[in-house]
């Protein structure tokens, strides 16, 4: 099984280099996206940020509580992807499946002020995060159809940038918000609610609602999409490939929350600066996310996809056997940034010379949630095998765990052989 992630069709480089100098870099639906993906973030993370503590401190929840919260918070939206790409692929409308996720989410934010019991809150994260699992995928079909197949990796950089963006300033709002109201968590839920509200009303009003890039008439004539062709997907060599090959490799991906938990001990900081340990991710992640997907378009997405994972090794090996230095906490965010930046965006890049246009959405989906699935299984693998043998032993484990699967990986996704 081979990834060759850099086919165009025949024709398309001739096409190309004659199109070169008038056609932009990035579709302009591209930047549209982003920015919705980039107010929208900035609306969760705001609730993301200070949800630990509201329930904790505010509400009295014991961390067993917090925990399934947690669990529930994170668990659904990979769940719930399936569906999101199987119907946006159906109804051929990747703007309705996207734009019912983002409204779900942002009817939930005011519905928070209401719940104060822990079976309130979790059917209000478990439908936030259902939001969220339906507009992924119809999200990144839609990047990917509006993009010629040789730019696709700049263009999922572009639009992860300027989502990380959002992650960056939805905390660092909701810490102005708490500083400033009188009731800073209702405050804090209600501008969650508005921000919200108005990605929501980017996205109708300035997305398109055709974003394929076959003739309309063709289109509205293909037959609605069956469960039974878009499970047919897994009969394509390369995407079994590349599904199989992100789940092994999530297998062995242990939580940001961990990583950054490991650090905190490992470097001795103060626990006033753990919400920063996030920022520093972001930072190198926006940094890094559109000059890793220009490098994957121009060398090899599988390349750069097994080099994120590389870095991420090297993090883990220095949070295990690296002295406790001052540069620790600044060599594994960087670290921890480069994994994103040349993973995030890559992967689904991945996939256009891979899945049809009419059912893009369903592969999409397909290749997110083995991923994210196998990426749940590792954290409560991991957090057994802290609470037996301590973090030490159990994060070196998923490092020589990560070692293996990292070259399994690379056998599998080799380029094909040039044939000249």
């Amino acid at each position: 099984m081979y990834l060759t992630d850099r086919s165009a069709p025949a024709g398309a480089e001739t096409e190309q280099g004659r199109r070169r100098g008038s056609r932009p870099k990035v579709a302009p639906v591209v930047l549209v996206l982003g920015t919705v993906s980039l107010i929208t973030d900035i609306s969760s993370e705001m609730v993301t940020a200070v949800l630990p503590l509201y329930l904790v401190t505010t509400l009295g929840f014991s961390p067993l509580g917090f925990g399934a919260l947690d669990g529930v918070y994170n668990g659904v939206s990979a769940l719930v992807q399936l569906t999101g790409g199987h119907l946006a692929d159906r109804i051929r409308s990747h703007k309705l499946i996207a734009g019912l996720g983002y409204g779900l989410s942002a009817l939930c934010k005011p519905l928070l002020l209401l719940a104060s019991s822990i079976g309130a809150l979790g059917t209000l994260l478990a439908l936030d995060r259902t939001g969220k699992g339906l507009r992924t995928a119809p999200r990144d079909a839609m990047i990917s159809l509006s993009t010629p197949p040789e730019r696709q990796g700049r263009a999922f950089g572009v639009h992860r940038a300027m989502d990380t963006t959002g992650a960056m300033l939805g905390p660092l709002t909701a810490f102005l918000i708490l500083n400033a109201a009188a009731d800073g968590y209702d405050a804090v839920f209600g501008v969650s609610a508005c921000v919200a509200v108005l990605g929501v009303v980017v996205l109708v009003l300035f997305v398109p609602g055709k974003e394929r890039t076959a003739p309309v008439d063709q289109v509205d004539r293909q037959p609605p999409v069956r469960p039974a062709e878009a499970l047919a997907l897994l009969r394509l060599p390369r995407l079994r490939a590349l599904a199989g090959c992100a789940a092994l490799l999530g297998l062995t991906t242990v939580s940001d929350a961990f990583v950054y938990l490991l650090l905190q001990r490992r470097a001795g900081l103060d626990e006033g600066w753990f919400p920063l340990l996030p920022l520093g991710t972001a930072v190198v992640f926006l940094l890094l996310a559109v000059p890793a997907g220009a490098l994957a378009d121009r060398i090899g997405r599988h390349t750069v996809f097994l080099a994120g994972h590389l870095a991420l090794l090297t993090g883990y090996a220095l949070l295990v056997w690296a002295p406790a230095t001052p540069a620790l906490p600044f060599l594994v965010l960087a670290l921890h940034g480069v994994f994103y930046a040349a993973t995030d965006g890559v992967l689904p890049a991945a996939l256009a010379g891979i899945v049809p246009e009419h059912l893009r959405a369903s592969g999409l989906a397909i290749v997110g949630t083995s991923q994210a699935l196998a990426r749940f299984c590792c954290s409560l693998a991991f957090g057994a095998a802290w609470t037996i043998w301590g973090y030490g032993p159990a994060l070196a484990g998923s490092a020589i765990g990560l070692l293996c699967c990292a070259a399994v990986a690379g056998l599998v996704l080799r380029p094909a052989r040039d044939p000249r």
